[in-house]
């Protein structure tokens, strides 16, 4: 079966007008496709709220406004449609918030803490706050009031900025880059007096470094000898160095005592030290002896008798 062009014609302007609709429907917040609960509100202002503008809780969206209409006492009623999926405490509040600089407004669910859920075509609470260009006005006479500073400092920053000033600062600027001239070129030849001595550095550095090592071991080293030393003096603490002392003073005086009795008269040997007739006596009697023992040996039949037949001799 062939189809006439003006079905085909007919079938996409129904179609085109179903999707019309369709959208202008969903543009005035209606939701097409799925069921949704209208609550409404009643607010003494709604500057900057249009039909379509979304219902949030917490930023997330949960529905639209579908529709505004104006009370003879100067109020508006304001329809607006959230998904039956979501749950709306009976005592929620309905903010209308500022949501950009230029006035635009939103509704903003502030759920209740009630256990029973609004039903549908409920009224809710209502609350205006004011709008963000209301809150930024102290910020933008504040703004005002600097920039009329910032006016005013420019003004004499003018006045003092003369021409003799700016040649000044010109002479300064000019000075300032002569400096860094000056200082680039000893940079230039600092880093070339360091690469011509770069050898003799290397060789300090290392000379340097064995240096370090000797003293490492030269502190090792003096670490023996303190801890040596260290052992030596707690072994002398833990020695009875007082008694020890003491013997040393009583030796040294009974030594004094014996010298000082040598010294004196008394006794043999101070006798024999300081008197000279006992020292004479002991070397008369030394020589008697000496004499004795001469004629012993030469005569020694007038001191000894002995005989084989025991016949006493002359």
């Amino acid at each position: 079966m062939k189809i006439s062009n003006e079905t085909k014609i007919g079938a996409l302007t129904a179609v085109a007008i179903t999707i019309l609709v369709l959208g202008y429907s969903f543009l005035k917040g209606n939701d097409v496709f799925s069921g949704s609960n209208k609550f409404y509100a009643i607010y003494g202002s709604v500057e900057g709220l249009t039909v379509s503008k979304p219902v949030l809780v917490n930023g997330f969206q949960i529905g639209r406004i579908s529709k505004m209409q104006l009370q003879g006492d100067g109020r508006t009623i304001v329809e607006f449609k959230v998904d039956k999926k979501y749950n709306v405490p009976d005592n929620t509040l309905a903010k209308l918030e500022s949501t950009d600089l230029l006035g635009g407004k939103a509704v903003v669910f502030e759920l209740g803490n009630s256990m029973k859920y609004a039903d549908d075509q409920d009224t809710l609470r209502a609350d205006i706050q004011g709008s963000l260009a209301e809150s930024l006005q102290p910020i933008q006479r504040k703004a005002e009031v600097l920039i009329t500073k910032v006016d005013s400092a420019l003004g004499a920053i003018n006045k003092i900025m003369n021409p003799t000033f700016q040649k000044n600062v010109d002479r300064s600027f000019a000075s300032i880059a002569n400096s860094l001239q000056t200082l680039e070129s000893t940079t230039k030849k600092i880093d070339a007096i360091v690469g011509a001595q770069s050898t003799h550095i290397n060789g300090i550095m290392t000379n340097a470094e064995a240096v370090s090592g000797n003293l490492r071991t030269s502190t090792a080293k003096l670490n023996g000898i303190s801890e040596n030393f260290e052992r030596f003096s707690n072994d002398l603490a833990n020695s009875n160095i007082k008694q020890t002392m003491e013997n040393a003073n009583k030796a040294t005086a009974d030594l004094q005592a014996t010298m000082a009795k040598i010294n004196s008269t008394q006794g043999s040997l101070g006798l024999l030290m300081n008197d000279t007739k006992m020292y004479d006596n002991l070397n008369a009697a030394s020589g008697n002896l000496n004499n004795l023992f001469l004629d012993i040996k030469a005569h020694p039949s007038r001191y000894v008798h002995f005989s084989v037949f025991g016949k006493k001799g002359d």
